[in-house]
């Protein structure tokens, strides 16, 4: 009957490929955000509507899931690609399941999954204090409780870190009031800055950081090598996507610069280590009335050295200096795009 239901609903949405977005929680405006930023605006008759279109690549259909369902219902075929949080993809996904992790850094929702303890413990400070207390508590006839969503994650963690007897308390409610309300000794649960932890008299280990995650885009291999007329919508998302997150990290300077010649301006250009850019100036003649020569030199640099790339062009007599952000910023060919093909292959060859 499920298969039935699964067809029926792959049907209604013919050869669309469908893109699962979280529907709540704390995911769900920062995707939405992300998702304008990148030209992947999301259109839906009504805020209540669970689907919705990207006006901007035909042939995609949204589906807005909770976020702990989306890496299922990837994995399950009921959506080909999906945003989710690292964590909730870690925890939820099949070990032998046919999804895989398109894109991984998407630069939003960014936390860690941690541990921590009562700060009354003042002696436990480290995952090997950790052990030795649940040593300890096997001696005693007790077992450590630790309160978390992450039952999967922690306690692979856990047994890793040398710690075998414990027992794994699952809540959905507010982890930070376990340990004081007396159903658990710790919790293991995310973390954005700390503070939340801190106002409830509670301290991350030194090393008990279980996972740094962050949104990231899974896709389902199997559904997308079987129906390669997906795959054009797909790489336009994906080159979206990462055209938009290198454009964050690059400004292209261009600046006026005397000399006699483009060689001239070049050799001065490439004495200056922060002029040196990403492949190198473009130089074009500057006319204008004035007797001295003029060069109009343009580079690509990172951000991050804007203010020694303004001093140097400064060492040059330069004038006219002028930084400019972008939306995009695409390479010879998109390497997510290229690893989604190679892993398809591969997928078709195991």
């Amino acid at each position: 009957m499920m298969e039935q239901i699964h067809t029926l609903q792959s049907n209604s949405l013919g050869t669309a490929v469908r893109l699962a977005l979280p529907s709540d929680g704390e995911l769900h405006a920062p995707t939405m955000n992300f998702m304008e930023f990148c030209g992947l605006s999301v259109k839906r008759a009504n805020p209540r509507r669970y689907t919705g279109s990207v006006p901007s690549v035909p042939g995609v259909v949204t589906l807005f899931q909770r976020a702990t369902d989306i890496p299922a219902k990837v994995d399950e075929g009921s959506a080909d690609i999906g945003i989710v949080g690292l964590d909730r993809y870690m925890e939820f996904k099949r070990d032998q399941g046919e999804t895989s992790i398109l894109m991984q850094d998407l630069d939003f929702g960014k936390c860690e999954l941690v541990l921590a303890v009562p700060d009354l413990w003042i002696d436990i400070t480290s995952m090997n204090d950790l052990s030795n207390l649940s040593t300890e508590f096997k001696n005693a006839g007790k077992e450590l409780r630790i309160a978390t969503k992450f039952p999967r994650l922690t306690e692979k963690f856990l047994s890793s870190n040398n710690i075998h007897h414990f027992t794994i308390v699952l809540s959905s409610g507010g982890l930070e009031a376990a340990p004081t309300m007396g159903y658990a000794d710790l919790i293991a649960d995310l973390s954005a800055s700390g503070s939340t932890l801190r106002e409830n008299g509670l301290k991350t280990l030194d090393d008990g950081g279980i996972l740094a995650s962050q949104a990231c885009l899974i896709g389902n291999l199997r559904l997308l090598g079987l129906e390669p007329s997906k795959l054009f919508p797909v790489k336009q998302i994906l080159e979206k996507i990462e055209g938009y997150l290198r454009a964050q990290e690059y400004s292209t300077v261009t600046a006026n610069v005397p000399g006699n010649s483009p060689a001239d301006v070049a050799s001065q250009m490439l004495s200056q280590p922060h002029l040196l850019g990403i492949q190198g100036p473009t130089i074009a003649p500057v006319f204008s009335h004035s007797l001295e020569e003029w060069f109009s030199v343009t580079i690509l640099v990172k951000s991050s050295q804007i203010p020694e790339v303004v001093e140097s062009f400064r060492n040059l007599n330069g004038n006219g200096i002028a930084v400019s952000r972008h939306q995009y910023l695409f390479q010879r060919e998109s390497s997510s795009y290229q690893s989604l093909i190679d892993n398809i292959k591969d997928w078709k060859i195991a």
